[in-house]
């Protein structure tokens, strides 16, 4: 099978083609043709290098967190009418990734995939959705009347954010590009504020009851964004932590694959509930061109990879 992987960390260029048997499932394992995967933030950040002590792996590597696919053949223990299933999970950064045309998943971890959109985009779904379900509604419980802020709502995790916190009750205020407004707009937000011309600490004038981080910020700019959350309120980043303030929760969300949740989140697809925005799709041999936009900021929302082969 072919798939791509990097053998030593570094630019995207060391990100290469390579041709590899096909993988046989071990026990409480199954083996998925991949018909998506998706490019994170934290795949570029893993490939330069910066995360080699959190989340240490054994190289060569073939990254890829978001996997949806179909499962072709399943391990000891687990039961054999998955096969032929459509499924979707998100992967331990420190396994062997999705970046390929078969990969191997623990079966614990999948969940049915949506049928009403196309398989390979339903792979967005998986990392930013449950980083965007575990934010709004385990630790911030966003609920009816109340107004939320949404920082990075451009961005994959903050897309499905706004649109749980919309589909909640909540009025959202989002911060995002010019590019990404009419996405937010479409996502359920009621005001977008530009940050690239107005910073958000100014343009907002009353405070909010939560604020949802999703970008990387100075201790100084969590400290402000802390400052906007009225007392009993809370604010949730995963990003840089916050310290607690005048009666404000601070919360660090690090998501965690949860087959239940994203079972949920495939439902609401299917429902008409909740919207997949896949900004871009391209072939898995473009993954480090992809790698390369993204460093230059030129990606918005989720970006789908596909095989452009089958062994």
């Amino acid at each position: 099978m072919r798939a791509i992987q990097f053998t030593q960390y570094g630019e995207p260029s060391v990100l290469e083609a390579v041709e590899f048997p096909l993988p046989a499932p071990g026990a409480g394992e199954v083996l998925v043709r991949v018909a998506g995967t998706t490019f994170n933030q934290v795949d570029a950040t893993i490939r330069a290098g910066y995360l080699a002590s959190v989340f240490p792996m054994e190289l060569p590597h073939v990254p890829g967190i978001d996997v949806s696919g179909t499962v072709v053949a399943v391990g000891e223990g687990v039961a054999p009418d998955l096969v032929g299933g459509n499924v979707v999970a998100f992967l331990p950064p420190t396994s062997s990734g999705a970046s390929a045309e078969y990969a191997i998943v623990s079966a614990e971890l999948l969940a049915a995939a949506p049928a009403s959109i196309p398989l390979a985009d339903a792979a967005t779904l998986a990392s930013s959705g449950l980083t965007a379900w575990q934010a709004v509604i385990e630790q911030a419980d966003v609920r009816a009347g109340q107004r939320v802020l949404v920082n990075g709502a451009g961005g994959g995790v903050g897309g499905f954010a706004v649109q749980l916190a919309a589909r909640a009750g909540a009025t959202v205020i989002a911060t995002a590009s010019p590019r990404s407004r009419d996405a937010v707009v479409s996502d359920g937000a009621s005001q977008v504020i530009d940050y690239t011309s107005t910073p958000v600490v100014e343009a907002l004038t009353e405070p909010v009851d939560a604020v949802l981080n999703f970008v990387r910020t100075t201790p100084a700019e969590t400290a402000a964004l802390v400052a906007l959350v009225a007392p009993g309120g809370v604010f949730v980043s995963t990003t840089t932590p916050g310290e607690p303030a005048g009666g404000v929760r601070t919360v660090a969300v690090f998501a965690r694959s949860d087959a239940t949740q994203l079972t949920r989140l495939a439902e609401l697809v299917d429902a008409g509930e909740l919207r997949v925005d896949v900004s871009e799709r391209h072939s898995l041999d473009d993954l480090a061109a992809v790698h390369t936009m993204a460093e230059a900021g030129k990606l918005r929302g989720k970006v789908v990879l596909t095989p452009t082969s089958r062994s």
